[in-house]
């Protein structure tokens, strides 16, 4: 029995899908060949894996660039969150000219680069003759840090009080609070816990950024990974110190990532 013109035996979905995968496989494969018979992978350990240069970076890698990383991060981290909520909640309030000043600026500091942030600080002595910092070198740093990050914390947490149901501002004001007293005990903790996960990535994104602050010309007891990392590589004339700077970024940041991924899959839950 012959089959009817026009009628032809079709792949199902799921065997497309199949040899679709199989397809991105072969190539993916055939990939990684080529980069594992085209690399140099001698010059690339003698310049990228050298472990009598890695070995010059101890013990000052942890004691020194690792500590000042987390000292710029934790406190540009708290300079934010603080600056932020302030932000965040003269972007919702009633008064026009608060709302105002609180957009302006979110919009500046979201809009201008980091880097010209950090130079920018660096010409502060000049613009205003006797004016310093406090905390020198670490304050500039913090300083720079939570300027930037202010202006993302507050759109977290603006996102975070809008978040929390209105009903419980009016059983709070039912109960004879007045509105402030309403917003710091049941309004902000409320939403404070609705933004760890994304206050967590804030957090992480400052201590990457916490490499800007090289731009402020730290040097000695002051520097960060990413300035230790290069002047020791440009010390030796090798890249090793770098790839280990990296290497200590990844040891914080991909915990405090798996950390974020759980509190928002168990947010997720709680809903």
């Amino acid at each position: 029995m012959t089959a009817e013109p026009g009628t032809r035996a079709r792949l199902s979905p799921r065997k497309k899908q199949r040899i679709s995968r199989a397809v991105q496989y072969v190539v993916l494969l055939a990939i990684l060949v080529g980069v594992v018979l085209y690399a140099d992978w001698a010059s690339l350990a003698e310049n990228f894996a050298k472990l009598d240069v890695a070995e010059k970076a101890l013990p000052e890698l942890f004691t020194v660039a690792l500590r000042n990383t987390i000292i710029y991060a934790v406190g540009g981290f708290l300079f934010s969150f603080v600056l932020g909520l302030i932000l965040a909640l003269m972007r919702l309030s009633t008064v026009r000219p608060y709302r105002w000043i609180s957009g302006l600026y979110i919009e500046i500091f979201r809009g201008l680069p980091a880097l010209l942030i950090f130079l920018l600080i660096t010409f502060l002595p000049l613009a205003l003759p006797g004016f310093a910092v406090p905390g020198g070198t670490y304050g500039q740093g913090i300083l720079g840090l939570g300027l930037v990050g202010a202006a993302y914390q507050a759109e977290v947490f603006r996102a975070g009080l809008q978040a929390v149901p209105k009903g419980q501002t009016e059983a709070a004001r039912s109960l004879g609070m007045s509105a402030f007293r309403s917003q710091v005990t049941v309004v902000i903790p409320q939403a404070i816990r609705i933004v760890i996960p994304p206050t967590t990535n804030q957090f992480v994104a400052l201590l990457k950024d916490s490499s800007l602050v090289l731009f402020l010309g730290v040097s000695g007891e002051y520097v960060e990974l990413a300035k230790f990392g290069n002047d020791l590589a440009s010390q030796y004339a090798n890249a090793t110190p770098i790839m280990v700077s990296g290497l200590t970024y990844l040891l914080v940041t991909i915990p405090l990532g798996h950390l974020t991924t759980r509190l928002e899959k168990r947010k997720v839950r709680a809903r």
